[in-house]
């Protein structure tokens, strides 16, 4: 076998070079998708679908080449180091499901995605769920033949949300689904007999004033504006590279606290983007791990911090001040944290409800892509269960089954790392807090270096380089498990409407 100068097989980085090609290629996808989002005019659609269904194909071509194949063979038993090692393994994970699936389906669902998002969007701003069930049906179309292709002998959905989350199987997400559900069932019954009222924030709060109470929020979590943006979107997302990590927010006028916590939540996506090595930029070992840890690392910003009591005691004087009110750091505190068992949209949802949202989704996901549901009568059943999980129906589809954009993207099986990533939060922070003196009292003073420093360390530099499950056990040591955020979470609200539990 041919090396290189430094015996770096010769194989070894072909593959390297033909990957970093395919990657660089997805990125500039992302920002194709990232304009279509924020800033492309709506009449640009026609133009941009095609363009990233072209950029697919070609990203998806590089992969599934007989020489990757070939590569991928020379490197087996190679003398390797184990990170040399952890990326032929990520490569021919990759490799192994694309080269099952034809390049013109691939080209075919990046199109079909990107011409659905003006689609939904309209159908969403006009209430309309039958406007958008004739795409939704020829994306779920699309998919089943996807996950056909990738493994003909597996659940359909089980091979989508591997696309998601590679290494918990669909058993775990099931498992944790239900961890939660037993956990946080009773609690949430408990808070609503509760005879507690929680501070409620009321008023009405310019769009330009939570705007730039958000960039604030941003610059004292350390967000770095060289490197990343503020817009807004319909629907709250972060993307990029760890040279350009952007982040987007939208507002109600009403509800200024939910424009800063999903700021917060889209800076943890950020910040975690930001953190994986530059190096290794166009390797796994440059890329995230995962969606589960990808939502571990938003969550925890979210919750962790960004609803903690440290972290008002250091804020209420800047959004007092934006505002023009004078909460108290509990107050406000309690405002963020109060449990709203009638809101309908997941994404202005408290940490507990949260979670009933996921599994309303999960579920309908499941049927849909089973075939089990039909897509006509996704309205109703989405109402019904709202109803029997949360007590409450949507006034209409813009707030019932068309509030989310993943199914625009084609992004079916992605719901539950939603709930994973929520979990793994709980035991990562518990495991730096475990390490880090007085946590608490670092965030209340603007002091976050500690945890930054904690997470690079046991999650963000590794990029891909462990297993999902190696790096949980790596940073917390023991397996991803639910228990610390029903602990968390019944500490947590049990103190907020004084439960005796």
């Amino acid at each position: 076998m041919a090396t290189t100068d430094d015996s770096v097989p010769a194989a070894y980085e072909d593959l390297l070079d033909r990957y970093g090609r395919a990657t660089y290629l997805g990125d500039a996808n992302g920002i194709l998708s990232w304009d279509q989002e924020v800033m492309m005019p709506e009449g640009g659609t026609p133009a941009r679908s095609k363009q990233r269904g072209a950029v697919s194909a070609v990203a998806h071509d590089i992969l599934v080449d007989d020489e990757v194949a070939d590569l991928l063979d020379e490197l087996d038993g190679a003398d390797l180091s184990d990170e040399r090692r952890a990326v032929v393994r990520e490569i021919r994970r990759e490799h192994e499901r694309k080269v099952r699936v034809p390049t013109d389906l691939v080209e075919e669902i990046s199109t079909a995605t990107s011409e659905a998002h003006p689609v939904w969007a309209d159908a969403r701003n006009e209430d309309e769920f039958d406007a958008f069930a004739p795409t939704l049906e020829r994306l779920l179309d699309l998919k089943r033949r996807y996950a056909e292709h990738v493994d003909p002998d597996a659940d359909h959905y089980a091979t989508l949300f591997a696309d998601y989350e590679p290494y918990l199987d669909l058993s775990t997400a099931e498992r944790v689904l239900e961890e939660l559900r037993e956990g946080l069932v009773p609690l949430i019954e408990a808070i609503g007999d509760s005879e507690t009222e929680p501070y409620t924030i009321s008023g009405t709060f310019p769009e330009s004033d939570q705007l730039e109470l958000t960039h604030e929020a941003l610059s004292t979590l350390g967000y770095d504006f060289e490197r990343g943006r503020l817009d807004t979107a319909p629907h709250p997302f972060s993307m990029g590279t760890q040279f350009d990590a952007r982040v987007t927010t939208r507002f109600d006028q009403s509800e200024p606290l939910d424009s800063l916590a999903s700021t917060i939540h889209e800076f943890g996506h950020a910040n975690y983007t930001l953190g994986l090595p530059q190096d290794a930029y166009g390797s796994p070992l440059g890329e995230h791990r995962g969606l589960t840890v990808h939502e571990s690392q938003s969550r925890l910003f979210e919750n962790h911090v960004g609803r903690s009591e440290a972290f008002w005691r250091l804020f209420v004087d800047r959004f007092n001040a934006q505002y023009d009110t004078d909460l108290t750091a509990r107050q406000a505190y309690e405002a963020a944290n109060r449990v709203y068992d009638d809101n309908c949209i997941r994404v202005e949802a408290d940490e507990l409800t949260y979670h009933l949202h996921i599994v309303l989704r999960f579920e309908i996901e499941r049927e849909l892509v089973a075939g089990d549901l039909a897509v006509a009568d996704v309205p109703t059943v989405w109402n019904d269960r709202m109803d029997a999980y949360l007590g409450v129906r949507p006034d209409g589809d813009d707030e019932g089954c068309l509030q989310d954009i993943h199914w625009s993207h084609g992004s079916f099986g992605y719901f539950p790392t939603y709930s994973l990533g929520s979990v793994l939060a709980a035991q990562l922070y518990a495991a730096a807090a475990a390490e880090i003196d007085d946590l608490d009292s670092k965030i209340e003073a603007g002091e976050f270096d500690a945890l930054q420093a904690w997470l690079r360390e046991n999650v963000h530099e590794h990029g891909r380089r462990y297993t999902t499950d190696e790096l949980i056990e790596r940073a917390t040591g023991e397996p991803l498990t639910a228990e610390y955020f029903v602990e968390y979470a019944e500490s947590k609200f049990g103190e907020l409407y004084d439960l005796d539990r």
